[in-house]
């Protein structure tokens, strides 16, 4: 039996991420609805929100890693939050969509920083064998956000306004960095002001090291990047995924309302599953395994012709990224080396976000163009053909033993 001195940093770390989650659902909410009444209704204003976060993503990665390796990593997580929550309590002031695209930008900017810090934070602060069964309680925390978010940006709105929702946006955040704070200072030793000067020669060198790092260890690389080319897939799916359960399915607004919902109890009860396994699960079974089970959700959504078909869909999906998710931040953590996991995962992070960019457009063109089901089909397929190349370069190395004393720059 674990003792719970041994959980307790943990646990007050995934209070930080469960009420930074729970309150960037009411950011999201809240700033759709704002832009919408400032725009007089423009879906196009609003979708300009969802373009300026990878857009911002693709700006940050370029160079964020090499800060990031370098930094203290706690004082960055609280400046961070510090920061965003003193945005976030700006934009209830703001009155210019360009201004508000501008904060919505610099916030990106944090997210895009804030999300690898926090991957390097977490290895190093949990033990190897807390490793997996943290990350199952993280997709716990998440899909408990994903649920109780948005019902508690219902009630802000009911009571208040998207302002007011904002505002406890940005009192969640402030409690984040407070929890954080609470955390141990696990690189005492790191100064601000050590750090060398961000410039272009320091950037480059940093990338020939991740290169580098990819040719000397490209099992690795291959599956981060085919996760990261999966996620993508999803990213892109998810898109038309409102269009094709109301234009194909005929499904009602309440009908896809209840799907999303679904979709969250799935995550949550996989989260469940996942932590109760606990490390008797293989980090390779939860990845391979997990992200076949998602393809093949998406596959029974796909070719679904009703409601309860596609809510059948859409529980499995979630039900197994929940394992997915799980088996790919342990398989983080254990696969690449701390002292350059910033670097690595922001650089890999700029390709995604490019084809985000790329492959969202192209498949809301072709759905524009043909019709919206086969898209989706030939998404779900390739997604299926993504996790079984994940599966085939995990079976050749000495991964699956957990053997990472191969790892090298």
């Amino acid at each position: 039996m674990a003792k719970f001195s041994d959980w307790k940093h943990p646990l007050i770390l995934l209070a930080a991420i469960g009420i930074s989650n729970i309150g960037a659902w009411i950011y999201l909410i809240a700033l759709n609805l704002k832009v919408l009444t400032m725009a007089d209704g423009s879906a196009f204003a609003v979708a300009g929100l969802y373009m300026t976060v990878p857009l911002a993503a693709i700006f940050t990665n370029f160079w964020a890693g090499s800060l990031i390796d370098r930094l203290n990593k706690r004082k960055l997580l609280i400046v961070l939050d510090v920061a965003r929550a003193a945005l976030v309590l700006s934009l209830p002031f703001v009155d210019s969509l360009a201004l508000i695209y501008t904060v919505v930008f610099v916030l990106g900017i944090g997210a895009s920083m804030f999300t690898p810090a926090s991957m390097v934070y977490v290895t190093m602060l949990l033990k190897p064998s807390q490793r997996q069964r943290f990350n199952a309680f993280r997709g716990l925390a998440d899909s408990g956000a994903f649920l109780v978010g948005p019902a508690i940006a219902g009630i802000l709105l009911t009571l208040g306004n998207a302002d007011f929702a904002l505002c406890i946006n940005s009192a969640a955040l402030f409690i984040a960095a407070l929890l954080t704070a609470i955390l141990p200072n696990l690189e005492a030793n790191k100064n601000a002001d050590d750090v060398e000067t961000l410039n272009l020669a320091l950037i480059r060198n940093d990338w020939v090291d991740v290169i580098r790092f990819s040719r000397n260890n490209s099992t690795i690389a291959i599956v981060y990047l085919a996760f990261g080319a999966f996620m993508v897939l999803a990213a892109a799916l998810d898109s038309l995924e409102a269009s094709f359960s109301i234009l194909v399915l005929g499904l009602t607004e309440q009908q896809y309302g209840f799907l999303v919902s679904v979709a969250g109890a799935g995550i949550g009860a996989g989260s469940l599953a996942a932590a109760g396994f606990g490390n008797r699960l293989t980090v390779s079974f939860l990845l391979g395994g997990g992200t076949t089970a998602v393809s093949a959700g998406y596959l029974i959504y796909t070719f679904s012709t009703d409601f309860w078909s596609a809510a059948t869909g859409f529980f499995v999906l979630a039900f197994a990224l929940a394992f997915a998710n799980t088996g790919f931040q342990t398989f983080y953590q254990e696969s690449l080396p701390v002292a350059t996991m910033g670097r690595i995962s922001s650089i890999y992070g700029l390709i995604e976000a490019i084809f985000v960019i790329i492959l969202t457009a192209s498949f809301g063109l072709a759905a524009e163009f043909t019709a919206i089901r086969p898209v989706i089909v030939g998404g779900s397929l390739m997604m299926l053909a993504v996790s079984i190349t994940m599966c085939v370069y995990m079976r050749k190395d000495r991964i699956l033993a957990g053997d990472t004393s191969f790892k090298t720059l």
